[in-house]
Formats: structure tokens, sequence, C-alpha cells
């Protein structure tokens, strides 16, 4: 009796509630993303594989072809984001996981490195599975709730990131990287069919409801939040793309599934540690946000001094835990800004601004390592860090416009 007065008297002051999700419904959007996710960052790493039969025989276009998707996810998310709001954001998300499944279908059957790049270009626009997954989630739940549900998207990421490109490689002698394309088409195809059943968390047409809540919950303004994502996606993701490398250059004669396991390390962190972190620092994420920052620098910076297997795994671990601070915190600053505002418009933009700083990383990467060799990435990598920890940041900067 007490709820249902306190629905009544939301009603008459026309606050409108988002529905709220179930544990198992949360469950299952995380995994939709995860399988997803799985072909979109399994098989670019195989590009130099894939690209000798499509005419580019050196794999010179890899480099560009792999953030073509990114570049185009960053384009398109600010457009889906403002649409899903005003359409419904499960129609929006069932959009992103069948575009994925044209595009992937596109990619296999691509028999030029144009046709190819095309299909790219279309996984990246058609795509944002990020987005349209944070907005639909941000539609349905709030705070420590979304914050939560926000940490479990980036771990099902994460464990995409260090279990697809196993299942590639494994496959890789029966079906070749480029024609897997077709394969993994199946998976955001079953990811769509399994979102129908899901409910629509919201109505989609109006959102003066939820901006009514703003007298009660202020929104944060959203600067200092797309600030610290630019910095933490470039400062991590910078070093990223020459590792391999870099191992291969300290410890000659080291295996390749040595090579990928410390590549994985800050990844298997976040999945380990997530949750544990999300508990400690939900009411004191900025402080937890510096922390993270200043434990990436360290461990970036680590990388310099190491030539042996043991110091790799420990600066690796010492990534990862600011991997997942970074991550976490973020997560919750995020759903915390989500308060009083359209949530497709804002996830949307900050995909744009979380793409940004990876394409930014990218280039910034490829240069560094064609002026200074494989180890300057990362020294990159941890003065980026470096300047965004910096006390005056987290002192001084307030939630301003």
């Amino acid at each position: 009796m007490r709820t249902v007065t306190a629905k009544a008297r939301a009603t008459a002051r026309g606050e409108a509630r988002p529905a709220g999700l179930e544990r198992r419904q949360v469950h299952a959007v995380a995994a939709c993303y995860f399988v997803a996710s799985f072909a979109a960052l399994g098989l670019p790493p195989y590009l130099t594989a894939i690209l000798p039969g499509l005419g580019d025989s050196k794999g010179s276009w890899a480099g560009l072809l792999y953030i073509m998707p990114t570049i185009f996810s960053a384009l398109g998310a600010p457009l889906w984001g403002r649409l899903a709001d005003r359409f419904g954001r499960k129609r929006l998300l069932l959009r992103a996981q069948l575009g994925l499944t044209v595009s992937f279908l596109l990619a296999g059957a691509a028999d030029s490195l144009w046709a190819f790049a095309l299909a790219l270009v279309l996984q990246g626009f058609l795509g944002g599975t990020f987005a349209a997954t944070n907005g639909y989630l941000a539609a349905a739940l709030e705070g420590p709730q979304l914050s939560r549900a926000l940490t479990l998207m980036q771990g099902s990421a994460r464990a995409s990131l260090v279990a697809a490109p196993i299942l590639v490689g494994a496959l890789s002698p029966w079906i070749s990287p480029h024609r897997q394309y077709l394969l993994m088409a199946v998976l955001p195809l079953a990811a769509a069919a399994l979102l129908v059943r899901l409910p629509e968390p919201e109505q989609p047409a109006d959102h003066r409801g939820p901006r009514q809540n703003t007298a009660h919950h202020p929104a944060i303004p959203l600067r200092p939040l797309y600030v610290y994502e630019f910095a933490f996606v470039f400062a991590t993701v910078v070093s990223f793309p020459y590792l391999i490398a870099l191992v291969d250059q300290r410890l000659p004669g080291v295996s390749a599934t040595v090579s990928g396991l410390l590549f994985a390390l800050p990844h298997l962190c976040y999945l380990m540690f997530a949750s544990r972190v999300h508990r400690t620092f939900l009411h004191r994420p900025h402080t937890g946000l510096a922390l993270g920052f200043a434990l990436v620098a360290l461990g970036l910076a680590g990388h310099a001094p190491a030539h042996s297997l043991l110091a790799f795994v420990l600066v690796r671990l010492l990534l990862g835990a600011g991997l997942t601070l970074g991550l976490v915190c973020l997560s919750v600053l995020a759903a915390e800004a989500a308060r009083g505002r359209a949530p497709g418009r804002m996830f949307g933009t900050l995909e744009l601004i979380s793409k940004g700083g990876a394409v930014a990383a990218g280039l910034a990467a490829a240069l560094a390592n064609a002026a200074y060799g494989a180890a300057a990435p990362i020294l990159l990598g941890t003065a980026a860090a470096l300047a965004a920890a910096a006390p005056r940041l987290f002192t001084h900067t307030r939630w301003s416009r």
C-alpha cells in the first residue's frame, strides 16, 4: 500500500519513473553485448592474414582498416543515441545487433579490398552496440544499479577481448579468418533474437518526466566526464598495438601463447576484481579514478626497465589494477551523470569521446613507434596518465561546464 501511494505521488508530480530490469534481464543484456563484441574484437588482429587474399599482399592497409570501424562507430553514435531517445532504446539496440549481422555477412562475402573496407565502415556505423546497450540500461536503471550494470558491460567487453582472438586462432586451420566473419554473423543475430524478449524500459517519445527529476537530482555536468573518458582511453589504448612487438624484443624466443597472456593480463584483472572495486569506490569515484590514473602511469612506466618475464607480469598486473579502478569509477561517474538526461544522447556522445580517444591513441602509437620504437607508445601513455592524474585536476576541478 505504501508503495502504491508513493507511485501515485510520483505520478501526480509528473515524474516518469523508468521500469526497472530484473537481474537476469541485465545478465541477458550483458550476454548479448558479449557475443556481439566477439567478432568485432576477435577478428581485427588477423587483418594481416586476411588482406593478402584480397589483393593487399603486404597487409599495408591493416592499420587503417583496424581503426575504420572505430572511427565510423564514433561518428554514428550520437545520431543513433538521439534516435533511441526518440523512437525507443530497445528498437535501436535491436537495430545495432542487426546492423552488425549485415556488416559481418558483407565482410565475409567480400571479394575485394574495397568491398571489405566498405563492410568495415558499415560495421562501425550500423553497429554501435556500446552506446545502444548503455542507453537501454540507463533508461531502466539508475544510481548504483546502473553503475553496477555498466561495470558488468565492461566485463563483457574484456571477456570478449580475451576469448575471441583465441577462438579465431583455434578455428583458423579449418576456416580462414576472412570467412569466419560469415560464421560470426550468427552471434549478433542470436543476440537480437534474445533481446526481442526483453521489455522496452521507457516510453521513448517524451523526456519531460526524467528531466523533471532534476529538481531532486540535479544533472551533473558532462564535460569533466568526457575529459576523464578521453584521457583514460588514450592512456591505456596507446600501449596496446605494439605490446607484442615489445615483448618479442625484450624476451627473445618467448612463445606466442605467453605474449598473448601478457597482453590479456590487465583485462583478466578487471574480470576478477571489478565487482569488488565497484563496492569499494561506489561513493568515492573521483578518488578511485585518480588512483587508477596513477597506477596506469606506474604500470606503463614499468615496461621501460622490464627485461624479464617476471618483471613483465608484475607491471602488467599493476596496469591491470589501474585499468580496473579507472573503468569501474568511470562507470560510476557515468551513472551519476545520466540522472535527469536522455540516456541515448548522453551515452552516444560518450561513445564518440571514447572512440575518439582510441583512434587518437592508435595514430599516436603508430607515429611514436615509427619514430622511436616499440617502447615509445608505452612512454606516451605514461605521460598522458600522469597528466590526467595530476593532483590539481582532482583537487581543484569541479563538475562545471
